[in-house]
């Protein structure tokens, strides 16, 4: 075969083999070119078309959830932030009253950066705050990690990591933020720079908040305590008292729905205030009671069937040493008193006698059990220890004093759960303030459980014929330390000291208010009483034919103005106080003025201010007065001298004066004669 011939054989199947191999090559572009479009195609729908969602574990570390908030919420779901650990905090209501702030804390590596004066530049024009020598200095420092500003705001974070400086880092952090400022600021307390609680309520449930993200819910209601806090604070001025406190109780729950103490502070700038403002009256102070503390002495000698209300004390003034027990003005009364009258007019000699008639070991037993001897159990750090004579000091001058409310300290809140006490059916409740949860339903809590003549039932909650649904009966929780009885009886005697007595200013008309006033001069830095120095205080109830709430006043130093005629006392300062914010937070509390049967309910609590003596009882008075004073010293002297000498002849030298271990008088000598 010719050579030509054969080239142009193999040339050709050369040229078949290309052509094989450009359909492969065509036939894997192709496949690529589908593969290729096939996965254009599915990037677009999942970038624009239909982008997908980047799930939560991918961008967790970098973007926090954004909040699902409920237009119909509260303020705190709308401010439950889960970029923040520590729980906030908020009254009976939802107002909001402590939140925690997201915030950043920036720091740096000096190692990592080029040139500190313009890097320190930057962040001054971010933070104007800044000190910039001071953070050119720290970041020249030979170190790894050196802060330069905390609590920076999150659009602060932003401008500043827009600069892509380098070797500047951010850490997450919050700030707790209280949004009502001044209100319930000691309650509140604060925290430090790490979010741990220092104080209030803060501290006291630290753990709490930093371990579970639901609000903690106060049983404080901030309409009260700002109305509270207003008139506090006019009456503080007006009669230029160096300090006040007031306080609001559910008697039947103990819940605190108002605490205020003045002077008081910002709660954002809890670490410039002063020692002064921090110091809550309320829970930390110690006063003397003052004649508030009647009620104890009243209710310990009724409880204990010592006295009656027809019993007559005498008002005459006691001489024991070189102290006289006596009243400020007693030309309004006679020398003998029956106990309703004694709480009417206040009388302290006839009260001494009272206590007398009780006896030390029972008065000491009745104060411990009414828990004026250890802290109030509220939830307050800052609660303080009674101030409370040793038992081996308790003798006839500290029985008598005492029964009138001097020779002891108490807190404010001591006074106000006491004086609960007596009106709520006897039963000793612990103050809370956390919200009970009302077993009634939630938009008429307070109106359900208040008393049906005092109530107003609104259009979307009533009946629709403007009556008043049945009350629920809500039972106090608690120690039972007196009769259902001797309770009703002391919540006349209590209404009769506002319609007769001493309290005749803490009135507020369709409230039936009923309380004690109570003064007692201020013990001095340097000991002993100061005169006309007075720590004035009234304690109340309302609506006292249906207990629920307690209102307490006291003003410390109050002066006298033109209005008062020179008088310092309760009467013509703590009282008109608490006649105020009754009328004022009344209805706030779902609690309304009956005046349409004002008549037929003090009908109802009428008490006489002299009770007839019932027949075939004796009552005490002229000629029958256990509790004298000349009497029993000279009981005392005699057991003391029986004591002497059982000791010189060798027997039992263990004895002790009546005074300080036994009973001053036994209860059967009013029973009958």
């Amino acid at each position: 075969m010719p050579r030509d011939v054969h080239v142009t054989g193999n040339e050709m199947r050369e040229r078949a083999h290309l052509e094989k191999m450009h359909i492969r090559l065509l036939a894997v572009a192709a496949g690529f070119g589908v593969l290729f479009g096939a996965v254009a195609v599915r990037l677009s729908f999942a970038t624009i078309f239909s982008p997908m969602a980047p799930e939560q574990r991918q961008i967790a570390p970098q973007v926090p959830e954004i909040p699902k908030i409920d237009p119909k919420g509260s303020l705190a779901s709308a401010l439950s932030l889960p970029q923040v650990h520590r729980a906030m905090i908020v009254d009976r209501n939802g107002q909001a009253l402590a939140v925690s702030l997201p915030v950043a804390q920036i720091y740096a590596n000096p190692r990592e950066l080029m040139d500190p004066e313009d890097v320190a530049k930057k962040l001054k024009s971010v933070l104007p705050q800044l000190d910039e020598a001071e953070t050119v200095r720290r970041l020249s420092m030979q170190k790894q990690f050196v802060y330069l500003a905390r609590n920076i705001t999150l659009q602060q974070e932003l401008a500043i990591n827009n600069f892509g400086i380098p070797g500047i880092y951010f850490e997450a952090g919050e700030r707790r933020h209280y949004p009502l400022g001044i209100v319930a600021s000691q309650i509140m307390g604060g925290v430090d720079i790490d979010d741990h609680g220092i104080a209030g309520v803060e501290r006291y449930f630290d753990k709490r908040l930093n371990s579970e993200r639901i609000p903690l819910k106060l049983s404080l209601d901030v309409r009260v305590q700002s109305v509270v806090r207003e008139e506090l604070a006019k009456a503080k001025d007006e009669f230029q008292a160096i300090g006040a406190c007031a306080i609001v109780m559910d008697v039947r729950t103990g819940e605190l729905v108002a605490m205020v103490s003045l002077p008081d502070y910002d709660a954002n700038d809890f670490a410039h205030a002063s020692a002064d403002a921090r110091f809550n009256r309320a829970v930390t102070g110690m006063y003397e009671p003052g004649s508030t503390f009647k009620l104890q002495t009243a209710a310990m000698a009724l409880q204990l069937g010592v006295a009656h209300p027809w019993d007559r004390f005498s008002s005459i003034p006691i001489h024991i040493g070189r102290f006289t027990i006596a009243d400020m003005k007693s030309d309004h009364f006679t020398p003998w008193l029956t106990l309703t009258e004694v709480m009417a007019y206040s009388s302290n000699p006839a009260a001494a006698h009272m206590a007398l008639d009780v006896g030390a070991v029972r008065q000491r037993d009745w104060l411990r059990n009414m828990g004026f001897f250890a802290p109030v159990p509220v939830e307050l750090p800052e609660a303080g220890r009674p101030i409370v004579p040793a038992q081996r000091n308790w003798g006839i001058s500290t029985v008598m004093t005492v029964g009138f409310g001097h020779g002891v300290a108490e807190p404010p809140l001591a006074i106000v759960r006491g004086t609960a006490a007596t009106v709520n059916g006897g039963v000793l409740v612990k103050p809370t303030l956390l919200d009970r949860d009302d077993p009634s339903d939630e938009a008429s809590t307070a109106r359900d459980a208040a008393p049906a003549s005092l109530v107003r039932v609104a259009d979307d909650g009533g009946t629709g014929d403007g009556t008043a649904e049945a009350p629920k009966v809500v039972t106090p929780e608690g120690t039972q330390v007196l009769s259902p009885e001797t309770s009703a009886l002391l919540r006349r005697i209590l209404r009769l000291d506002v319609t007769l007595g001493t309290g005749k200013t803490a009135e507020s008309p369709g409230y039936f208010v009923g309380g004690k006033t109570g003064t007692a001069e201020k013990i001095g830095p340097h000991g002993g009483y100061l005169k006309h120095v007075n720590i004035a205080a009234f304690t109340s109830i309302f609506p006292m034919n249906a207990p629920r709430y307690a209102v307490y006043v006291m003003l410390d130093s109050p002066k006298a103005t033109p209005a008062t005629h020179g008088w310092t006392t309760a009467a013509w300062n703590a009282a008109p106080t608490v006649s105020k914010i009754i009328t004022r937070v009344g209805p706030m509390l779902q609690i309304f003025p009956d005046t349409e049967h004002t008549a037929q309910i003090d009908a109802q609590m009428e008490i006489p201010l002299r009770p007839a003596v019932p027949r075939g009882m004796r009552a005490l008075g002229p000629g029958n007065d256990p509790g004298d004073p000349r009497r029993l010293v000279e009981e005392e002297k005699a057991q003391k001298k029986h004591a002497a000498e059982a000791a010189r002849e060798g027997g039992r030298t263990a004895v002790l004066p009546a005074s300080a271990e036994q009973p001053l008088r036994p209860s059967s000598s009013v029973r009958r004669g």
